[in-house]
């Protein structure tokens, strides 16, 4: 790669779909919600940024640890998003990260589920105050590598990581694998396929703050 890239995890490197949902829809029908309304939104969240704007605020704490034990439980139930493997493959230790919204045991056990390398930096959860969409995350990783944020590029699948990413002020790829292209504007460049990323990031602006495109 032309330039260190910061992934997210689910929907980026992962496909944790069927795990995701599983786990949302069980916990949701004890409690009469719909589930389909935390699965339009949860992607590129944290469960503690989701979970009080669907559950009452008594239940918040037993949702939470029932969702991460669930997921947990159904972590193998994963696949790599297809090119992943080789996208990590052609990278070196020391340009790459994953910021995840997830904790570093679930997303740990997911990448290993996929069968995909483990980065050098994993910013997770845990480690930051502030979910996606703040650049917390973003910002953390290229510390802990020990680079400035504005010479990485992000690879997002979410709205709200692709928000983060363009806080940080990375330059953002983003990947239609789980939102709308339409959905993901604010990022520098839409691509379907992540086998393109390498193609992409050779074509990028210095910079971010250009007009999106379709790659």
């Amino acid at each position: 790669m032309d330039r260190p890239v910061l992934f997210d995890i689910d929907g980026t490197l992962v496909d944790s779909t069927q795990a995701v949902t599983m786990s949302w829809r069980r916990v949701a029908a004890r409690y009469g919600i719909d589930a389909d309304d935390i699965v339009q939104v949860c992607h590129g969240r944290r469960d503690e940024d989701v979970v009080p704007g669907f559950f009452p605020a008594d239940a918040v704490e037993s949702v939470l640890r029932e969702v991460a034990d669930l997921e947990l439980l159904h972590a193998e139930l994963v696949d790599p998003v297809p090119g992943a493997a080789a996208v990590l493959t052609a990278i070196t230790d020391d340009a790459w990260a994953v910021v995840t919204s997830g904790s570093r045991t679930l997303m740990t056990a997911r990448m290993r589920g996929a069968g995909l390398r483990l980065p050098p930096v994993f910013v997770a959860a845990e480690d930051v105050r502030q979910g996606k969409p703040d650049p917390e995350g973003y910002l953390l990783a290229a510390r802990r590598l020990g680079i400035d944020a504005a010479s990485c590029v992000v690879v997002e699948d979410s709205p709200a990581g692709v928000a983060a990413g363009k806080a940080a002020g990375s330059v953002v790829v983003a990947l239609a694998s789980t939102h709308a292209p339409d959905s993901l504007t604010q990022a520098d460049v839409v691509i379907d396929d992540l086998s393109d990323l390498h193609r992409v990031i050779s074509s990028l602006p210095a910079s971010s703050g250009t007009a999106p495109f379709r790659a």
